[in-house]
């Protein structure tokens, strides 16, 4: 927009926009960083360690099992051992009884005969029992030895062998992301040099003569004051300008003026400002104005394109009837001739006011530069000679030297004059002008210009200003109120020894 074209004539805004660019694309390295370590490790990582966690399941379930199968095998031991033990045992007790029921000569032969097969029975099933023992105790020694040697020690390798290369897979996601930082480092430096070229580029004092060429005011300074010898009697023109000064002079009271120069005051015009752009400084209105008169030229190229285009369009329809109607254009044509006029018109009016303005300006070349009223003033008149830098009651300026001491005996309340006398103290906000009096407003003011106020009928004011003549009186409502009214609109009642009190011969 335009706003950007304007800050674009600044290095250091040129340097800022480049560094901003820069920034842009260092953070977009720092995405394809993010995105090159999401594709290249999280994801990597979040499947092997969906492996590793499947595998380490698998490896201790493997333990357990083998874990059980050996307690299994023990308890099988214990039972064959406590079988064998009870199978002894009963074989004891049978020999013994058999041996007593033989030496006994009382029993008979059969129950020896019994009590013999008895012991012959127990004495097989305890040998059954020990031949089992012995296997199961063969047996629980192998599977002991294949637990504690191949068994157990090849899960733990297995567990070892995942650890391991889970460690190594740690070192490798780090490698990767430091090679995924090294790729963009070279354009990473890049973008930081562009910013250091953007930050050595700036020129403060090109900047700075930019701001002046673009704000620079065009007024003149004003000449030397010229002393006037009121010791010796001098032949006055009688004019209003003569008439403005003297009484001017008589206005300000001695130690009160406090001369404000353009830069350093405080513009309360807070409007767009008339149309030929009077209120801006010369040098200020001249851009304006040259503004003003491209964009329009660049307004009447574009119609006089789009009725180049229509007659063209209608020289068409003229030899081809069949394509369209040639009277179909003719509205168009008319529109847009229309639109060129109103343009042209609006273009020379600004070119007047363009070329009012560099006449009024002065010459590049002239090193000894007065205004055009001391040239004109031959005789040693009370002269006015910063004429061109007065303000009006809204911050404005004009050029016009007459105008601003026109007096003015009866004005039209609802027409602000175009400028108003010199008030030193407008724009001082911390030192407010002294009350020199009252007012009475006689009829309704609706003061819709920019530095007047509204009044209702009857409402008492305090004046802060008198009339200098041209029909308006500076007054104020409350503190920080204030602006002008017409003078015939109110009643003034002045304080005699009020500091600011004046009265006209």
């Amino acid at each position: 927009n335009s706003r950007e074209e304007e800050e674009s004539k600044y290095t250091f805004c040129r340097a800022f926009f480049t560094t901003l660019n820069e920034l842009n694309d260092y953070a977009g390295q720092h995405e394809v960083i993010a995105e090159n370590l999401t594709s290249q490790i999280i994801a990597e990582l979040t499947r092997y360690l969906q492996e590793l966690k499947t595998e380490r399941k698998s490896h201790f379930h493997d333990g357990r099992k083998a874990q059980q199968y050996i307690e299994n095998s023990w308890k099988q031991l214990e039972s064959s051992k406590k079988r064998f033990e009870r199978d002894c045992k009963e074989a004891d007790r049978a020999q013994q009884y058999f041996e007593k029921m033989d030496a006994d000569i009382n029993v008979t032969k059969a129950d020896v005969e019994k009590a013999r097969q008895q012991a012959q029975m127990r004495h097989q099933m305890a040998a059954d029992s020990k031949g089992e023992y012995t296997a199961n105790l063969q047996k629980f020694n192998q599977e002991q030895n294949d637990h504690y040697y191949t068994v157990i020690p090849n899960i733990f390798q297995k567990l070892q062998d995942m650890e391991e290369r889970r460690i190594e897979r740690i070192g490798v996601c780090m490698k990767t992301f430091a090679e995924v930082d090294r790729q963009v480092l070279p354009i990473v430096g890049k973008c930081l040099d562009g910013m250091t070229l953007a930050a050595e580029s700036i020129e403060p004092k090109t900047d700075s003569k930019q701001v002046v060429e673009a704000y620079k005011s065009g007024f003149e300074p004003p000449g030397d004051v010229e002393f006037e010898d009121y010791g010796q009697a001098m032949k006055r023109t009688v004019s209003e300008n003569s008439l403005s000064n003297s009484k001017e002079g008589k206005e300000k009271p001695p130690g009160k003026s406090k001369t404000k120069l353009w830069p350093f005051i405080k513009n309360k015009n807070k409007g767009s400002g008339p149309e030929d752009f009077s209120h801006l400084p010369p040098e200020q209105r001249r851009k304006k104005l040259q503004g003003k008169i491209d964009d329009l030229n660049k307004d009447i190229q574009k119609e006089m394109d789009q009725r180049d285009a229509l007659t063209k369009m209608k020289d068409v329809y003229v030899k081809n009837p069949q394509m369209g109607d040639p009277a179909s254009v003719d509205p168009r044509l008319s529109e847009i001739g229309q639109n060129i006029e109103k343009l042209q018109a609006e273009a020379q009016k600004f070119e007047g006011w363009l070329a009012e303005v560099e006449e009024r300006m002065p010459s590049k070349s002239d090193t000894h530069r007065r205004s055009g009223f001391y040239e004109a003033q031959s005789t040693p008149a009370v002269s006015n000679n910063c004429a061109q830098d007065r303000e009006s009651p809204d911050g404005s300026y004009t050029e016009e030297p007459n105008s601003e001491t026109q007096v003015k005996a009866n004005v039209n309340p609802n027409t602000i004059p175009t400028t108003m006398p010199d008030f030193d103290e407008e724009f001082d906000d911390d030192d407010p002008l002294p009350t020199i009096g009252t007012c009475k407003a006689l009829y309704p003011f609706e003061g819709h210009n920019e530095g007047t106020i509204a009044v209702a009928e009857g409402e008492l004011l305090y004046v802060i200003e008198e009339d200098k003549g041209d029909g308006w009186t500076r007054v104020r409502r409350k503190e920080d109120e204030e602006g002008y009214v017409p003078t015939s609109y109110i009643e003034v009642n002045l304080e005699p020894n009020a500091k600011g009190a004046m009265t006209y011969i």
